[in-house]
């Protein structure tokens, strides 16, 4: 009787903030609510740097309300469950990503796809069921609804994985629900940072041929003999371009620079897919006969549902898939999003919190 008691007071939280629109973050005292009956409790290991979080702090999309506690790609272990709690136990490792909440009751909810619901919860940022405003993974514990609360398989390590929650399955989804998961297909891969690196790693799992596309003829090496891609083209170079067209079965998009369209479209065989998950700030040109000429798809996708992120996460530890990271401590976290703003990050930074959050503060 004790504990259910004692559950019912918030929990001190303890993270860093970005107070204003200049993004700089600092120490942030604040509170989590008490663990509800279908609430997971977890304590923060480690938290990665998407760059939505430095887009959020800055309120680059308008949308931020501040104090502000950026983190979507977070893992940590389980110590408290709420009363109604099926899936997990204390002691479990765990992992939340994008959302925490969603209607239920919508067709998206219905088909089990909570990341498209017009009301759907992000992570941090937003307002959340109870008034409050959800507060991200840059602190030392989480709670959430069971229903978003990932499992991760003991073999997948815990600072690597983290990042898959949002690179990971931004990546995975499209290639699945776009049929580019089939072996022997050709895929190509436009951008090599944090969501690309990630996706030739999914493709090559799934059996298919991977071409890397990326402006920057340095990264070449990278991609072929450190990440398996099959091929590389340099965007730039039209010969290479012109050798590459009508070759490839679909093309995810990972940049979020304003880009031309064309010669990638070109590069697909007819019926092909080109499937944008970057978010360029301007609207880009969309020339259509080439589109009508193959019959060709753009397409779009925007991370997954639960489910999807549960099989993501699971595919990742059998195949061995993780992120390519840089742990740092959390009192570096404001050098770190200077760096991840010049893309200086191979590819993902992730906080280890759990080591370095308590002695910040």
């Amino acid at each position: 009787m004790a504990k259910s008691l004692e559950v019912e007071h918030p929990k001190k939280a303890f993270g860093w903030a970005a107070k204003d629109t200049s993004g700089h973050l600092s120490p942030f005292q604040f509170s989590r609510r008490a663990t509800g009956e279908k609430d997971v409790t977890f304590k923060i290991l480690y938290c990665g740097i998407c760059h939505s979080d430095l887009h959020m702090a800055k309120n680059e999309w308008g949308m931020s309300t501040y104090p502000l506690v950026p983190g979507h790609e977070i893992v940590g272990v389980v110590t408290e469950v709420g009363s109604k709690v099926q899936k997990f136990r204390v002691g479990d490792k765990v992992g939340v990503g994008c959302m925490v909440g969603a209607c239920h009751s919508c067709d998206s909810c219905a088909n089990e796809l909570e990341n498209y619901c017009p009301d759907m919860i992000l992570t941090y940022g937003v307002k959340y069921f109870d008034g409050t405003i959800t507060q991200g993974g840059y602190s030392d514990i989480m709670v959430a609804d069971e229903h978003y609360v990932v499992r991760i398989p003991d073999n997948l390590p815990l600072d690597s994985g983290a990042p898959l929650l949002c690179a990971g399955i931004t990546v995975y989804s499209p290639l699945r629900y776009y049929g580019l998961d089939k072996p022997g297909m050709h895929v190509g891969v436009v951008g090599l940072g944090g969501l690309g690196h990630v996706a030739v790693k999914f493709a090559k799992a799934m059996g298919v041929k991977v071409t890397v596309i990326s402006t920057s003829v340095n990264k070449k090496k990278e991609a072929l003999e450190h990440l398996g891609a099959d091929s590389f083209l340099v965007s730039k170079d039209q010969d290479e371009m012109q050798a590459a067209q009508g070759t490839m079965d679909g093309i995810i998009d990972t940049v979020s620079a304003m880009h031309p369209l064309l010669p990638l479209i070109g590069l697909l065989k007819s019926q092909g897919k080109l499937v944008m998950v970057g978010a360029p700030e301007k609207p880009l040109e969309l020339p259509v006969f080439p589109l009508l000429m193959g019959r060709k798809l753009v397409g779009g996708s925007c991370i997954g549902s639960m489910k999807e992120t549960q099989e993501m996460i699971d595919f990742a530890a059998k195949h061995n898939i993780t992120a390519d990271i840089e742990v740092i401590p959390i009192d570096y976290v404001n050098t770190a999003m200077e760096r991840l703003a010049k893309a200086d990050v191979r590819y993902r930074f992730v906080i280890d919190i759990a080591n370095t959050l308590k002695s910040s503060s």
